[in-house]
């Protein structure tokens, strides 16, 4: 074969070669969506939006990151949209836990943890129990005093059923032996606005979210964090556990990508995320913002999915929260 007829040939596949590496290496080429599944101002949000100009500093050629929020259903029509969009890596987003897993057990959901490729976890935020400063509630012990002194007036606002707020509600109710009215809400922006408002008379959310509301002025004050112990976050205070309810309950609030990313677009985001988790001037940021930083890579993010998934399909045969909302 003549060489002129061997370039002719060879040609055209590396032009397609080179054409395909330079597509790939151009990534991202237009902005990116960060899916938020709850509504503007509340914590996910919050960290949404402190994170994204990082993740796309890493990312480079200039990428561009744009938070859009999907409340509704717990966290459900975020996460389900999330799951269905396409796998190219211009949409990302956030997924909660409890909810992304206790929704698919309570009810038939149109998406599953697994149905993402996780990208890591930026978050892990203790939840809490606030109340407005007008009530006469300063601690558990005088919230179950009051709530069985007052059949049916403690309402509780939350990020909606099967979130860690609801289910760590319900552990209370069952422990303290009281019961809680539940109030659902889109966000919990909602919620504060709803305690802030008196229409409802006490908050279930993250100590996170819960104190950087303080910090705005917000006349609400908390009751108690469930972590294992006192977080550098709210050293002043006191857990569950040591009012007498050893109740930890918790959000990991990670980042992830519909399932079937381009091997080298993932390995890139997954950078990304991690570059921007440990940059410096981002963690001062978040620590200004009580966001509670807690990173774990892939694999590590996982394993923890996997493990409070079966916790919570165990605690769903026990005591299956669906049945615990009030009509």
């Amino acid at each position: 074969m003549k060489i002129s007829t061997l370039l002719r040939r060879l040609l055209p596949v590396a032009a397609l070669a080179l054409a395909a590496a330079s597509a790939h290496a151009a990534y991202p080429e237009q902005p990116i969506r960060m899916i938020v599944a709850y509504a503007p101002g509340g914590g996910t949000d919050m960290t949404a939006r402190l994170i994204a100009p990082y993740i796309a500093k890493y990312l480079g050629n200039s990428a561009s990151i744009i938070v859009v929020n999907r409340p509704g259903a717990g966290g459900g029509i975020g996460f389900a949209e999330l799951s269905h969009a396409p796998a190219d890596g211009y949409t990302i987003g956030f997924i909660n836990t409890p909810n992304v897993l206790t929704i698919p057990i309570e009810r038939k959901a149109n998406y599953h943890w697994t149905q993402y490729d996780l990208l890591g976890n930026v978050i892990d935020d203790p939840g809490n129990f606030s109340v407005h400063n007008d009530t006469p509630v300063k601690n558990l012990a005088e919230l179950v005093a009051y709530a069985k002194a007052n059949p049916g007036k403690v309402t509780y606002g939350t990020t909606g059923i099967g979130s860690d707020d609801h289910l760590a509600a319900m552990l209370f109710e069952r422990a303290a032996g009281v019961t809680l009215t539940h109030v659902p809400f889109k966000g919990a922006s909602e919620v504060h606005q709803g305690v802030v408002g008196k229409q409802i008379f006490m908050a279930s959310m993250n100590v996170g979210e819960a104190m950087q509301y303080e910090k705005g002025g917000s006349p609400m004050h908390n009751l108690g964090q469930m972590s294992a112990s006192r977080t550098t976050l709210a050293p002043g205070l006191p857990t569950f556990k040591e009012q007498g309810y050893d109740i930890v309950m918790a959000s990991l609030r990670g980042i992830a990508a519909p399932k079937g990313l381009p091997p080298a677009v993932r390995e890139q985001l997954v950078k990304a995320v991690e570059k921007a988790a440990a940059d410096p001037e981002f963690q001062a940021k978040a620590t200004a913002s009580f966001a509670p930083l807690r990173y774990l890579g892939p694999a590590k993010y996982e394993a923890e999915l996997r493990e409070a998934e079966t916790g919570f399909k165990q605690l769903w045969k026990d005591m299956p929260w669906g049945e615990n909302v009030a009509k």
